[in-house]
């Protein structure tokens, strides 16, 4: 097996690959990387010693990029482009799976891509290369739909009065350019004190998050997850915001649950075998790692275990999706 003077030099580092590592250890076998990326979870999966790892992305960047280092691993390491709810359709009887949520720093970095309002770009946000942009989101969507998904996908308490002021500016002329969306944005939204984050951050992450249809994707990606595994299989999953995470945790506990309960507004419900056993408690980067890598402050870990139950799909509603319902007035919107 090549150890880790014959891998190429990584040139990214992934969040919470250590821990993980860690936590999956002893790694052997088949993994997928159902997120593949700069390939940082891959290469660490190769170093500690999985035999071959199949890495998955929708975005062709990733695989563009890996052209300067990937070719090496050619007879370890297999790139699809595909959504990873599809993975199962790639292998069958893994040893693991290995999930990073989220937008990606090669993505945020590149403002043709559009995801950042740090840099001016066309308004696109799309992680693969197919459907509507942001910018067609911004354009179609009537304005209950955009205060929808501005509260439901970005917990922006301001959704409605944001929502209001897109409807009237694109009347005007459209938004195309990140800038110009953040813009109306902060004319929203009071000057961020010192230490608080961007007025236009949680928008542009409830759009990114409805371009890519972000959670349903999740929940399809963790059931496929379940398939593709073998019994004794790990399934580890990196999640960077409290939305995503809760999706993740509540999925686990389901598939963990033996079922049962029961109380005097419903009847107990038949015992099940598990599809999951959950392996710790979710875990952060340590101070060294928030240190060298911001970014991985609000990252959490968690892992679990396959068991021999056959996978089964999950309640999108019992497991917290968050469910668009298009003119519907929310709770919680501020005016």
């Amino acid at each position: 097996m090549a150890g880790p003077a014959a891998m190429p030099a990584p040139a990214h580092i992934s969040v919470l690959l250590a821990p993980l590592l860690r936590a999956v250890a002893p790694v052997s076998g088949t993994w997928i990387d159902a997120t593949f990326g700069a390939g940082g979870y891959a290469r660490g999966l190769l170093e500690a010693g999985a035999e071959r790892v199949i890495g998955i992305d929708r975005d062709p960047l990733a695989f563009e990029l890996a052209e300067s280092w990937a070719a090496p691993l050619a007879d370890r390491l297999v790139l699809v482009e595909d959504t990873f709810s599809n993975m199962d359709r790639h292998a069958e009887g893994v040893d693991g799976v290995v999930m990073d949520l989220g937008v990606s720093s090669m993505q945020l970095d590149r403002a043709e891509r559009g995801f950042s309002f740090q840099k001016d770009g066309p308004l696109d946000m799309r992680m693969g290369r197919d459907g509507p942009s942001a910018a067609d989101l911004v354009a179609g969507a009537d304005e209950a739909e955009l205060a929808d998904i501005l509260y439901l996908y970005g917990e922006e308490r301001a959704s409605r009065r944001i929502a209001r002021a897109i409807v009237a500016e694109r009347a005007k002329a459209p938004i195309e350019t990140t800038r110009a969306l953040a813009r109306i944005i902060e004319g929203c939204l009071p000057r961020p004190k010192p230490g608080q984050s961007h007025p236009a951050t949680r928008s542009f992450q409830a759009i990114r998050i409805a371009v890519n249809d972000e959670f349903g994707e999740l929940v399809a990606g963790l059931e496929a997850a379940e398939r593709v595994l073998r019994p004794g299989g790990k399934l580890a999953v990196v999640s960077f915001h409290s939305l995503e995470d809760r999706i993740v945790k509540r999925f686990l506990a389901e598939r963990s649950s033996t079922g049962g309960g029961g109380s005097r507004y419903a009847p107990e419900a038949a015992g099940r075998e598990p599809g999951f056993r959950l392996l710790g408690r979710a875990t952060g980067p340590d101070a060294a790692e928030e240190a060298a890598n911001p970014r991985s402050r609000s990252a959490r870990l968690r892992v679990a275990e396959r068991s021999k139950a056959g996978a089964q799909p999950v309640d999108r509603s019992a497991i917290g999706l968050p469910q668009l319902h298009d003119k519907t007035r929310k709770r919680g919107h501020r005016a």
